[in-house]
């Protein structure tokens, strides 16, 4: 699949950073590497399109790039199928999943990333719809969606905001790592979790984790790879995870 261009950010904010800075020149190599200059940016994970999208398109617009809604057009599934680029921001995911349904943007965007090579930035809801379901979401379910099926740009799913249990600490609940565990006991899909900072980049068929381009005491920028009845696996900055590509959908 030689098309493919992803960008899946655990997150749009990391401590210590402003929105968006810790993946500035990433994500602006990304857009100039794929001759981007106009961004499709799509709030639908939360209510409030307009101020959803002047926070994204504020950055954007200081990085170089315009930035629309695509609520302010009068035919979304045009919008996407005109766009040069797509950029689906974070907040919840079965909010996210069930409008792209309601407005028919699922096929038209798959269609668009996967075999016209349309570029692709997601930020933690945006990343969990790239993958191959939203059963991995740390949302709350405050809507109901027509399934949990996903865009399925990548053939495995995605944890996002993924966070270590505190050994020092008191609180009894879950951990994440129990609740992917408790996915793998009815599904076979491998999960990544991305921690805070990082970014799964694709290209066609090689897939890459990268982190901030500057140290950050304190913080660890590894991904941790799970798979069913398997220890899970953590890989660091600049790991090659190209062979999750090739997961069976």
């Amino acid at each position: 699949m030689g098309k493919r261009n992803l960008f899946l950010m655990s997150s749009s904010a990391l401590h210590g950073f402003g929105y968006l800075e810790h993946a500035q020149t990433d994500m602006t190599s990304f857009f100039k590497s794929n001759s981007v200059q106009k961004v499709l940016f799509i709030p639908y994970a939360l209510t409030d399109y307009d101020a959803y999208t002047e926070r994204v398109g504020s950055v954007l617009k200081r990085w170089g790039f315009s930035c629309n809604g695509i609520h302010t057009f009068p035919d979304p599934i045009e919008a996407v199928e005109n766009a040069e680029a797509i950029y689906i921001g974070g907040g919840n995911t079965f909010l996210l999943l069930r409008t792209l349904y309601e407005k028919q943007l699922v096929g038209p965007i798959r269609d668009r990333v996967l075999k016209h090579g349309v570029p692709y930035v997601g930020s933690s809801a945006g990343t969990n719809v790239a993958t191959r379901s939203i059963h991995t979401t740390n949302d709350m379910p405050i809507v109901h969606t027509p399934t949990f099926d996903a865009l399925a740009l990548v053939p495995f799913n995605i944890n996002p905001h993924y966070i270590d249990p505190d050994v020092n600490g008191k609180h009894m609940g879950e951990t994440r790592q129990e609740r992917i565990k408790q996915f793998h006991e009815l599904n076979d899909a491998p999960v990544l979790g991305l921690r805070e900072g990082t970014t799964l980049f694709v290209n066609g068929d090689n897939a890459t984790l990268i982190g901030p381009p500057i140290e950050t005491s304190g913080l660890c920028f590894d991904a941790r790879l799970f798979r069913k009845d398997q220890e899970p696996v953590e890989y660091p900055p600049l790991s090659s995870l190209s062979f999750l590509l090739k997961e069976q959908s």
